[in-house]
């Protein structure tokens, strides 16, 4: 019987090459590009541990060993960007988790289906466009001479330096990204609300149920599962804070608090041109998004049942 068991779970197993070959033949061209492009330039991560010299190459730079990481550690602005990362990313995350959950509920309350079609579209829209474009058009409306401090000052109020102010910043930051992506999320549980058994609100109707009890007992259980792996697997990002959002509205005024990770490699490593501080950097982030990574999927697999393979 036990023999039984384990060829059958070999059988049913997902790398059982005799039958899903022509799968893993699909997936070969992707594989090596991923190897070509991500995996080779990984020996870059040498420069970190080197006093790296262009002219002399990655295997001439002498080596300095953990130099970089224990100046990083001991660096007051390394140490403040990474918190900056850390409170953005974690912000944008709780937000935004939260923010297409309501918006999706209080959507599929709509009975009118053209009204309602029209607003999903509305709030999608913004997750095409690309974060040159919005922070320009972003940077025009929230400047000191821009439209809404116009509005503002039309209204007695006093003007707010929102890209010149560390702790406006991040709000706009926070705000900015919520308002773009959120339409995203709002679509995927308006999908999982899709799937939901109408078999469900009939018998709740049957029963006098009011439409918040149908939300409350019916539409959230049913939609939990896929708000706990879309949170879970977020964690893994909670170091990425946006390079492209942050790269296009930031300024010298706002890097004491909205500088990150990414952007601080880039002035260190191009503009600067300490190359093996940035690598260094880098690779930190590198390690612990791996481990986010690794163990959010672990807790999606354990809580929520979402497996890749």
């Amino acid at each position: 019987m036990r023999t039984e068991a384990i060829k059958l779970k070999k059988r049913k197993g997902p790398l059982n090459l005799k039958k899903n070959w022509v799968l893993h033949v699909f997936l070969l061209p992707s594989v090596v590009l991923l190897f070509i492009f991500n995996y080779i330039p990984m020996a870059g991560l040498a420069i970190g541990f080197e006093d790296f010299k262009p002219w002399l190459g990655i295997f001439r730079s002498p080596w300095a060993g953990f130099k970089h990481f224990r100046f990083m550690f001991n660096d007051p602005t390394a140490l403040q960007v990474i918190w900056n990362t850390f409170v953005i990313a974690t912000l944008k995350i709780a937000i935004g988790a939260v923010a297409p959950f309501a918006f999706a509920l209080l959507l599929n309350g709509v009975k009118n289906i053209l009204f309602k079609r029209t607003v999903q579209s509305l709030v999608y829209l913004p997750h095409f466009l690309n974060w040159v474009i919005l922070g320009g058009i972003l940077t025009d409306l929230l400047s000191t001479d821009g439209l809404i401090n116009q509005f503002l000052q039309s209204l007695g109020l006093d003007r707010v330096f929102f890209l010149g102010d560390g702790d406006w910043f991040r709000v706009t930051l926070i705000t900015s990204d919520i308002w773009k992506e959120f339409g995203f999320g709002t679509i995927v549980y308006l999908a999982a609300m899709a799937g939901i058994n109408p078999n469900l609100y009939e018998a709740a109707d049957m029963d006098g149920a009011t439409g918040f009890q149908k939300t409350r007992h019916i539409t959230v259980p049913s939609i939990l599962p896929i708000a706990v792996v879309i949170v879970t697997l977020s964690l893994g990002n909670i170091l990425n804070a946006g390079f492209d959002q942050v790269f296009n509205m930031y300024n010298p005024l706002v890097y004491q608090k909205g500088d990150i990770i990414d952007t601080y490699v880039y002035r260190v490593g191009l503009i600067q041109g300490s190359y093996s501080l940035a690598t260094a950097v880098g690779f930190f982030k590198s390690v612990i998004g791996f481990v986010l990574i690794a163990t959010t999927y672990r807790l999606a697999t354990k809580y929520a049942n979402y497996r890749i393979f």
